[in-house]
């Protein structure tokens, strides 16, 4: 791992001696495709960064054996997860405070099989002091540290989508495409890129944050290779390796979500250890719903690729009604609910929203995290009136919704779909769907007294933040209609990042670009207690 560490400050350097980034723009297909970010095209690529994490990344790209951090339970509580070989039996795991580890403690590895060959391996630090910095060694690997903090105050970094091979054009759909030795190339060449983008993306947020960030939160697509559509759950396990690449996930726990390209492949749950994991709301393969809280805010992480609603609030419940005492309930989950790019006038998308919304009212949660969308959002606080008693078909408007947002023959990008279907349409299933899309607009959910403030206090209402791509791996272009619920939006095909601080009476989120670190939108906070 020693090349990782020297290649890592190398692109640090870079970052500091330029900072733009280019979205790559497609050159061949009549039809533009969603946008990507080519990592030879950004700054951080600058003096030789990229062409060294090439060099690293022949090595790396088969190393399935890198080791993950989440948070535990709670703030005294650290967990880890890795493979190893079969051959090699039980690990050790050890770690201390101090650096040499001459004060080691001996773990408990629980382990179990992964893909055939290896094992993964789990380990839950209990009894951890605040403010204190600790040292760790899994057998083989070299010693790394965290540090921990207190919990009084504290921030976190939200991502979304990483979905590391995205950016990958030749896209796996049968189980025949991951034989072509095309695929094969045209995987390996766009996982290095987002890896190197998604590094670069940590970097920056640990930057602006000067390092005072005690997790990362993501809200899921972790990876892009659906096993279901391969057949093959090795497929994947590069794009985990790029994924747990960034050496700033040695020291940095990341509690993830279940996204749908994560879902059908038990991989996930090999290469995480998930605290508090409930079979509420799992769907058989990689664990259900789960909560962990840090300081005086739950966190509730829902897997919402089982559309089992009555599960999730059963685990909505168990998590409060553990933790009455925290001041702030924050939910997690893929899907953009009240999001404003493609994915967010999908019916399946919407017949969630209101399945959800009545639970998150009923249980006070304050902000609600989502992905799905690659690109950012933010709803004004919006109370449950908003609720329809009314569920539509999946594939209902479709055909609508094609037409509505196909770019046509363009060789350039957009970030705004062009919204073909006008106002004056004739057509009555095109009258239909804009009349659909007008419904859930829900302007008669947002808190009109608090839509034009930037801090709010004491709200009635819940946030709705979606996030950009992390990674830069594939960008959605916003709607062309910007829907009532939305305070702002942004898509400039540019990854981003928030950052999100917490006390025990103010929650603020700033969302950032990654290329210049300029913030995209207005600082939002919510106070309490006030």
């Amino acid at each position: 791992m020693k090349k990782r560490k020297n290649f890592n400050r190398t692109m640090a350097v870079a970052m500091s001696a330029a900072m733009v980034c280019l979205a790559g723009v497609p050159t061949s297909a009549e039809v533009a495709p969603d946008g990507s970010t080519k990592a030879e095209d950004t700054a951080a690529a600058a003096d030789g960064a990229y062409d060294e994490w090439k060099g690293v990344w022949e090595t790396l790209s088969q190393d399935w054996t890198q080791l993950s951090m989440s948070p535990g339970s709670d703030e005294t509580e650290m967990n880890f997860a890795w493979y190893s070989r079969t051959e090699d039996g039980v690990p050790s795991f050890v770690y201390g405070t101090t650096e040499d580890l001459s004060d080691k403690i001996e773990a408990e590895v629980v382990q179990s099989a992964a893909q055939e060959g290896y094992n993964s391996n789990k380990v839950t630090l209990q009894g951890l002091a605040a403010d204190t910095t600790y040292y760790y060694q899994a057998e083989g690997k070299e010693t790394e540290s965290f540090t921990t903090g207190n919990g009084d105050a504290f921030s976190f970094v939200f991502v979304g989508d990483p979905q590391i091979g995205s950016s990958n054009e030749e896209k796996a759909k049968e189980p025949e495409d991951i034989q072509k030795d095309s695929f094969k190339q045209a995987q390996y060449e766009s996982v290095q890129s987002d890896s190197f983008n998604w590094a670069n993306t940590l970097n920056q947020a640990l930057a602006v944050s000067e390092g005072k960030v005690s997790f990362v939160l993501s809200a899921g697509d972790q990876i892009q290779t659906n096993a279901s559509k391969v057949e093959n759950y090795t497929v994947s396990e590069m794009e985990y390796a790029g994924y747990l690449s960034p050496e700033a996930m040695d020291s940095l726990p990341v509690a993830t979500t279940v996204g749908n390209h994560d879902a059908d492949n038990p991989n996930y749950q090999y290469h995480f250890n998930i605290p508090n994991l409930s079979e509420k709301g799992s769907n058989g393969i990689v664990g259900g719903d789960y909560w962990f809280t840090y300081g005086n805010a739950l966190f509730i992480m829902l897997n919402t690729q089982d559309t089992n609603v009555a599960e999730h609030e059963l685990l909505i419940q168990e998590a409060v009604e553990a933790n009455p005492e925290c001041t702030w309930r924050i939910v997690t989950l893929h899907q953009d609910i009240y999001g404003s790019a493609e994915h967010s006038n999908e019916p399946e998308i919407v017949n969630l929203r209101y399945a959800l919304i009545p639970f998150f009212e009923e249980y006070d949660i304050d902000v609600v995290l989502t992905g799905h969308d690659h690109a950012y959002s933010r709803s004004y606080l919006l109370s449950g009136d908003g609720v329809k008693d009314i569920t539509y078909t999946d594939d209902e408007f479709d055909e609508q919704l094609e037409k509505d947002l196909d770019m046509g023959e363009t060789p350039e990008p957009i970030t705004v779909a062009p919204g073909n279907i006008g106002e004056d349409t004739e057509d009555p299933a095109e009258q239909a769907y804009l009349n659909y899309l007008n419904d859930i607009m829900d302007s008669e959910a947002v808190l009109e007294e608090t839509k034009d403030e930037e801090t709010v206090t004491n709200p009635e209402g819940i946030l709705y933040m979606t996030a950009n791509s992390a990674s830069g791996s594939k960008y959605y272009d916003l709607v062309p209609r910007m829907q009532s619920y939305i305070a702002a939006r942004w898509q400039e095909d540019v990854p981003t990042y928030s950052i999100v601080s917490i006390d025990d009476t103010s929650f603020t989120i700033t969302t950032y670009r990654s290329d210049t670190n300029e913030a995209i939108d207005s600082t939002f906070t919510i106070t309490k207690g006030v």
